[in-house]
């Protein structure tokens, strides 16, 4: 998702609480849901909804259940517009208890760091045709460096790299999983770094020289060198 629109969009206030109601809730809400609980009348709510349906932040569906006249919308976020901390609490409770639970099995940091390359290898793929043709071996390392880079920062990494041309060093300047890595570093940081290795591993053209975790440094930061 381009971020500038995002960031436009969410820069009016009412469009802000719109977003802030709509992340709260578990279900698709309508115009006159949302009107009532920011207290607004729904014709002033409609040309904001739109203007965060244009910038990518909100899915529609449409409800035709038994209503008189016209069916009404119903808006919900993105699956990909940004959670900005605002997820359902559930789903911090339900990762803090499959934290705990794989904590319990006492996984190696090798076991831990599979998982990730597993996740990382099907990032990769996905992301496979913006790598540049095999062949070229630096226009292949950096494309391997744009889609690590561009793959974590959708998981809300906000990486920042800086490079000789050799070793490109990728520090990441926000942990989305930071109050589960601080509890199970073991477990959140190895997957981290397993993810960025699937990734690697499956483009090619670098290899992960070096990953720093929370206990060696923050932030967190992995040096990615040209094969």
């Amino acid at each position: 998702m381009d971020r500038l629109p995002v960031f436009k969009a969410l820069g009016d206030n009412t469009r802000y609480a719109i977003y802030l109601e709509l992340a709260r809730s578990p279900l698709a809400l309508s115009t006159a849901d949302i009107a009532e609980a920011l207290e607004l009348h729904p014709n002033t709510v409609r040309p904001h909804l739109e203007r965060m349906r244009e910038a990518g932040l909100l899915d529609v569906e449409v409800d035709n259940r038994g209503t008189v006249g016209r069916p009404q919308h119903l808006y919900s976020l993105a699956s990909d517009s940004p959670s900005l901390g605002l997820e359902p609490p559930v789903y911090p409770v339900l990762s803090g208890m499959l934290a705990r639970v794989a904590a319990a099995l006492g996984p190696t940091p090798e076991e831990v760091a599979e998982t990730g390359r597993i996740q990382g290898r099907a990032a990769a793929v996905r992301r496979a045709e913006a790598a540049a043709p095999a062949g070229a071996d630096r226009d292949r390392a950096g494309a391997c460096v744009a889609a690590v880079m561009a793959e974590l920062a959708d998981m809300g990494f906000d990486p920042a790299s800086a490079g000789d041309g050799i070793v490109t060093t990728v520090a990441f300047t926000r942990c989305p999983f930071r109050e589960l890595a601080e509890a199970y570093p073991e477990l959140v940081c190895h997957l981290h770094r397993g993810i960025v290795e699937g990734m690697a591993a499956e483009l090619g053209g670098v290899d992960v020289e070096r990953f720093g975790t929370l206990a060696d440094r923050d932030p967190c930061q992995v040096d990615l060198v040209t094969r």
